[in-house]
């Protein structure tokens, strides 16, 4: 299994994540309920159960509440917050009857979003901050320097980013003093570009992929975390109704289940594991809220895939042969 980059940040670091964007109830500004709280107890507890003690938010999960519940957890249990790192980002803005959804690195806006996730997660220091996705009108040297301040006031130990291109990370990392810790991108089995772009080169068979060039080598050289959202593939090869699946997705749902049986494990392993076994060091994070099948991905981190095993896999989930 490849190394984890993170693990030269936070030694302790589990290889997945909790991502917590389904806590807190709906995405509208309805209020937290004591459901809602207990629902966060669950699922932080099967999270711990299996080893994870890595947790991701965003400022504008269900709205802010993710985080809201999240503090409330820790409010009442204050031992966690010593066994846990945690991760949060900002910079997505919501439109409203005025403006349109948008991005936002401005200074006061990154500012106050730090102090808001701080509020809300009921802490005094978020371990690692990243800005969510890329804005076009970022001044970067503003930006470099309230990181700069929020890290020497010790409200952000860490900073990293997400959805963000090799080039694009070393832009910001050009104007800071520390390093950008991670990177956070969709990638799965149903999500490929990230592969497909490497052996595209020098071959027209493969077109279309969006992941720009460099940047899982950018990463890999830096010693930049790659985080991967959306790693279950929103349950596609793990039990989701297959109605209206291509042909590649039901094969690969039951190539997954196969191996699944072979290796006495969960198909969410089997498909975890898949994302592990890429030689970048990948984190995967899960976002279930379901506590049965958070427990079901413990075996991701103890399965290996031979070769074979991997290669089929991609070339099952693409739905062609390589070029």
């Amino acid at each position: 299994m490849a190394a984890s980059p993170i693990n030269q940040v936070f030694p302790k670091a589990s290889r997945l994540v909790y991502g917590c964007m389904g806590l807190g109830g709906n995405w509208d500004n309805s209020p937290v309920t004591q459901d809602h709280l207990n629902q966060a107890h669950t699922a932080i507890d099967a999270a711990l159960e299996i080893g994870i003690n890595y947790f991701d938010h965003a400022d504008i999960y269900t709205m802010g509440k993710a985080e809201q519940v999240f503090g409330q957890v820790l409010a009442q249990r204050p031992e966690l917050r010593e066994q846990i790192i945690l991760q949060t980002k900002a910079a997505i803005r919501f439109g409203d009857d005025q403006w349109c959804g948008r991005y936002d690195w401005s200074a006061d806006y990154i500012r106050q979003s730090v102090e808001d996730s701080l509020r809300r997660l009921q802490s005094e220091s978020i371990d690692v901050m990243m800005l969510h996705r890329p804005d076009p009108l970022a001044e970067m040297d503003e930006v470099a320097a309230v990181l700069s301040e929020l890290k020497s006031s010790g409200k952000v130990q860490h900073f990293g980013v997400s959805n963000m291109s090799g080039a694009q990370i070393a832009h910001l990392q050009s104007l800071l003093s520390f390093s950008l810790v991670a990177n956070q991108l969709e990638m799965s089995l149903s999500k490929l570009d990230w592969l497909d772009h490497n052996i595209a080169v020098n071959d027209e068979q493969v077109k279309g992929h969006s992941f720009v060039a460099g940047t899982l080598e950018y990463c890999a050289m830096n010693k930049v975390q790659i985080q991967a959202w959306g790693s279950l593939s929103r349950g596609l090869f793990s039990g989701a109704d297959l109605s209206n699946a291509s042909q590649a997705q039901r094969d690969t749902a039951q190539l997954v289940r196969q191996y699944a049986d072979q290796n006495s494990t969960s198909p969410e392993a089997v498909v975890l594991a898949w994302l592990i076994r890429h030689p970048a060091g990948i984190q995967p994070v899960i976002g279930s809220v379901n506590p049965d099948r958070i427990r079901a991905c413990g075996d991701a981190t103890k399965l290996q895939l031979s070769r074979e095993q991997w290669y089929q896999l991609y070339v099952t989930s693409r739905g062609n042969a390589l070029p």
